[in-house]
């Protein structure tokens, strides 16, 4: 499925990066979102930092899906088999956006079946991811 290109709100310039982990992961998230919110004109939608209580979570997922241009999910032992973090990978799925995985302690033949022909990261390899993203964020802020 071709990737329907991502249209900021008016006035935003900004390139968010949904992050998508288990809730046992959320340290390893945050570092994720500190090096991806580092980047000028990047930002991150995090569940955990960013939902507020009272709000409709499954709403507000898809909300912040729908405003991303990207998701970011974090492979491990403990996402693997998510239901969250398989519905938000769905999500982003139907809507067309770019999906990083990004393993953690997990081989990449244990991803999800649709992620299974989607270039992955280690983690220790996710300087180069950042260089990517920057390059992509920059392209699209020209």
């Amino acid at each position: 499925m071709p990737r329907r290109p991502k249209v900021s709100p008016p006035g935003s310039r900004s390139y968010q990066v949904f992050v998508s982990h288990a809730t046992p992961d959320k340290w390893v998230a945050r570092m994720i979102c500190e090096k991806i919110d580092s980047i000028p004109s990047a930002k991150t939608f995090r569940d955990d930092r960013d939902i507020e209580g009272g709000d409709h979570i499954p709403e507000s997922l898809l909300a912040q899906i729908d405003h991303s241009t990207e998701l970011i999910v974090l492979m491990t032992p403990m996402s693997v088999a998510r239901t969250w973090v398989l519905l938000e990978i769905g999500a982003a799925w139907h809507a067309g956006l770019r999906i990083v995985p990004v393993c953690y302690h997990v081989d990449v033949d244990r991803i999800p079946a649709m992620l299974q022909r989607t270039k992955a990261y280690l983690l220790n390899d996710f300087d180069r991811y950042l260089s990517e993203l920057e390059d992509r964020v920059k392209r699209r802020s020209t």
